[in-house]
């Protein structure tokens, strides 16, 4: 068991979830014996650095076994009454869907039997099989992907301007920027280890100041803290840094978020794993975008 759960911590995790069935889950088993149930992503997750891709290969080898009935009657169902929108467009085996992000958007479609990201053209894809489950959640999908809009997030945000949300925002960015958080100098976070804050989530703590924190001018973003927080910076984990962090069995209790830190649970480190592999990859095409900028020859 505990060389099961090393293996969940050691390595990176990919969701995929599927009409339930027992031939279905047993084929699914037979492929990914390591894949494990979660209740919080309603998805079985699957360890390891080439997860995605066989997880891909395995949906749409799973695709083809669905009978053909299956994909007609979804297909009939579009017909009889279709989703009409600008973010879904048909393909000869389903649906592809094209939204701006939105973290709602891809909770609600992970959902979705058999539905899979095509990294490549960045769309979701969706069998024809699936449509009513994709039916009955796409007034959720839509309405997250056009506040996603980037419009749409101008015009929220020109409606802040001014109000004390705004006001609250500004001084929460502003801190953010200062890379500090409130620790009890009683129990002091290990160093250069990722470990879970009450304010920013998992973290890896670079250095202890020294300096007292003051609760009246702290505790707007900096809940739970006392005359005995010192403050502490900070620098995000990495993708690596993460994937060999041993978890915790049991969430954070009162004590642990009142100290400011605690050692993050496999759930809290595998949205961590995820946030940061986007961050890295990002981070990545951009400089890959630079360099290719500087080596083109100029006229």
């Amino acid at each position: 068991m505990a060389d099961e759960k090393q293996t969940d911590a050691g390595k990176p995790q990919e969701t995929v979830s599927f009409e339930f069935d027992r031939m279905t889950v047993a084929r699914f088993r037979e492929v990914f014996p390591n894949a494990r149930w979660s209740d919080r992503l309603q998805a079985w997750t699957v360890p390891g650095r080439t997860a995605r891709k066989r997880i891909d290969r395995w949906l749409a080898s799973e695709a083809d076994r669905r009978t053909p009935y299956a994909q007609e009657r979804g297909r009939d169902a579009y017909q009889f009454e279709p989703i009409l929108s600008s973010y879904l467009q048909v393909y000869d085996r389903g649906f592809r869907i094209k939204t701006p992000f939105s973290r709602v958007i891809v909770d609600e479609l992970r959902q979705i039997p058999f539905a899979r990201w095509n990294g490549g053209d960045k769309v979701w894809e969706v069998p024809f099989a699936s449509y009513d489950d994709l039916q009955h959640r796409w007034e959720i999908v839509e309405e997250a992907a056009k506040r996603a809009e980037p419009e749409e997030r101008r015009k929220r945000a020109e409606a802040r301007k001014g109000t004390e949300e705004d006001a609250k925002a500004r001084r929460r960015t502003l801190e953010r920027k200062k890379r500090r958080v409130a620790v009890s100098s009683d129990h002091l976070p290990p160093l250069g280890r990722p470990v879970m804050s009450t304010t920013y989530g998992i973290i890896v703590i670079t250095d202890i100041t020294g300096e007292i924190v003051d609760p009246q001018q702290a505790a707007e973003l900096h809940p739970d803290i006392g005359d005995e927080h010192v403050w502490a910076e900070w620098r995000n984990a990495t993708f690596d840094e993460l994937i060999h962090t041993w978890p915790s069995r049991d969430p954070a209790g009162e004590y642990e978020q009142g100290r400011g830190w605690w050692q993050p649970t496999l759930d809290e480190l595998r949205e961590a794993r995820r946030t940061a592999k986007s961050r890295e990859r990002r981070k990545a095409n951009k400089a890959a975008v630079v360099d290719q900028q500087q080596s083109s020859p100029r006229d």
